[in-house]
C-alpha cells in the first residue's frame, strides 16, 4: 500500500473514531447491563416471577388476564397484550388513555399466566433508563437516527482500522505487546491487538445497531404499505363489543399453523384497524421465534379477515435485534457478549488516550501514525 493511501486511510480512521468514540462508549456502558436485563430485573426484585403451578392447574384465560388489567388500571384501555419470550408464564399488558395514544404515555404491567395475578411493572427503573439512553438518548426518532449515524461512523472506523493493521504491524509477530517500550507504545500495541481480535464481533454489533436505529422508519413504511393495504381493505367502525381474546387467538393459530401468539394489538392501535384485532404470531424454534406473522381478525366476531408475511426488511430488523444483544444462545452467549463489550470499552478508551497523548507531544517529534492509533 502506498504512503498516500495509508495517510488517507489513517485520516478516515482518526476522524470517524474521534467523532463516534464518546457515543460508542456510552452505548457500550449502557449495553452491558442490557445484555443481562432479565437477570438484573430478577436480582433487584423488579420481576416477581410467576406463581408456582399446582398439578392439574389450568392456565388463566387471556380474557381473564385482560379483565384483571382493566380492573387494576381504571379509566385505561388495553393497547397491547403479549407473551414474554423469555418468561412463558408471564403476560405483559400495555394500557393507555385511548387506543391511539402515544406509546410514551402508556403504562405496562406483567401478569401471571397461570393465576392472572399482577406481578408488577415489566422491569426496573434503572433498566428503563439504560434502555432509553441506549436506544434514543431520550430524544425519540432524532436520537435514534443520530446514534445510527454514530454507528455508521463506527463501522467506517472498524473497516479503516482493519485496512491499516497490516501495513503498521507487518514487521511484528501477531499479538506483540512491547512492555519495555514507552507507555504510549504499549497502549498502541494493546489497541491494535484487541481491535483486530474483536473486529468481526464489533462489526456485527455495530451493523445490527445501525439497523435497529432504523426500526421506526421501517415500521412506519410497512404500516403505510403492506399493513396499510390490509387495513384499507378491512376498514370499519369501532366494534360495539369485543370478541373473546381466546377465541381470536385460537383462530389466528389456525390461520398460521405451527406458530404461537406473540402479542395482540387491540382495535384502534397502530398495528391493527379501528375494527380489528391484530394478532402477531411467531415461530417456535430459536430463530423463527424472532419472526412475526400478522393476522387481522374481526373485533366483534373474531373471524380471520387477512394475514400476510412480513417484508424482508422487517425480517432483517427482527433478526438483528437479538443478535445485537447476544440474545440467541442463552447465558453462555450473553457472557461472551459482555466480555467482548468490555474489551471494546478498552479499545475505545485506548484510542482516545493515544490521540490525546499524541496531541501533547511536541510537533517535531510526531511521526506517521501507527496502526490503530487512528483513533489516535
Amino acid at each position: 500500500m502506498t504512503a498516500s493511501r495509508i495517510r488517507a486511510w489513517a485520516f478516515v480512521h482518526k476522524w470517524t473514531s474521534l467523532v463516534s468514540t464518546l457515543f460508542m462508549l456510552l452505548l457500550c456502558l449502557t449495553g452491558l447491563p442490557l445484555i443481562f436485563q432479565h437477570e438484573i430485573d430478577e436480582w433487584v426484585g423488579a420481576s416477581a416471577g410467576p406463581a408456582a403451578v399446582r398439578p392439574g392447574q389450568a392456565r388463566a384465560s387471556t380474557d381473564r388476564i385482560a379483565a384483571a388489567a382493566l380492573a387494576d388500571h381504571p379509566g385505561k384501555v388495553i393497547q397491547y397484550l403479549g407473551w414474554d419470550l423469555h418468561e412463558p408464564d408471564a403476560v405483559f399488558v400495555i394500557l393507555n388513555d385511548a387506543a391511539g395514544s402515544h406509546p410514551n404515555a402508556s403504562v405496562s404491567s406483567v401478569y401471571d399466566a397461570n393465576t392472572a395475578r399482577r406481578l408488577g411493572p415489566p422491569g426496573s427503573a434503572f433498566m428503563g433508563v439504560m434502555l432509553r439512553l441506549h436506544v434514543d438518548l431520550y430524544a425519540r426518532l432524532p436520537g435514534k437516527l443520530f446514534l445510527g449515524a454514530m454507528g455508521t461512523l463506527l463501522v467506517a472506523a472498524i473497516v479503516s482500522g482493519a485496512v491499516l493493521y497490516w501495513p503498521f504491524t507487518r514487521r511484528l509477530p501477531f499479538g506483540t505487546v512491547r512492555p519495555e517500550r514507552a507507555r504510549r507504545v504499549v497502549w498502541l500495541d494493546l489497541h491494535n491487538l484487541l481491535g483486530i481480535v474483536t473486529v468481526a464481533w464489533l462489526t456485527v454489533v455495530g451493523a445490527t445497531g445501525v439497523i435497529n436505529t432504523l426500526s421506526e422508519p421501517m415500521i412506519n413504511h410497512w404500516k403505510a404499505t403492506e399493513l396499510g393495504r390490509m387495513i384499507a381493505a378491512h376498514a370499519g367502525p369501532a366494534p360495539a363489543r369485543l370478541a373473546s381474546l381466546d377465541a381470536a387467538v385460537a383462530r389466528a393459530r389456525e390461520a398460521a399453523p405451527g406458530m404461537t401468539p406473540g402479542f395482540i394489538a387491540f382495535p384502534g392501535t397502530p398495528f391493527s384497524t379501528s375494527h380489528h384485532y391484530g394478532v402477531f404470531l411467531r415461530g417456535t424454534a430459536p430463530f423463527t421465534a424472532r419472526l412475526l406473522q400478522p393476522v387481522l381478525l374481526d373485533g366483534e366476531t373474531g373471524a380471520v379477515a387477512d394475514t400476510s408475511r412480513l417484508p424482508w426488511y422487517l425480517t432483517t430488523l427482527l433478526v438483528s435485534q437479538p443478535l445485537h444483544f447476544g440474545d440467541y444462545g442463552g447465558m453462555p452467549m450473553k457472557v461472551i457478549w459482555a466480555l467482548l463489550d468490555l474489551v471494546t470499552i478498552v479499545v475505545l478508551g485506548s484510542g482516545l488516550y493515544l490521540w490525546w497523548s499524541r496531541r501533547r507531544r511536541p510537533a517535531p517529534a510526531r511521526a506517521v501514525p501507527a496502526a490503530g492509533a487512528a483513533s489516535a
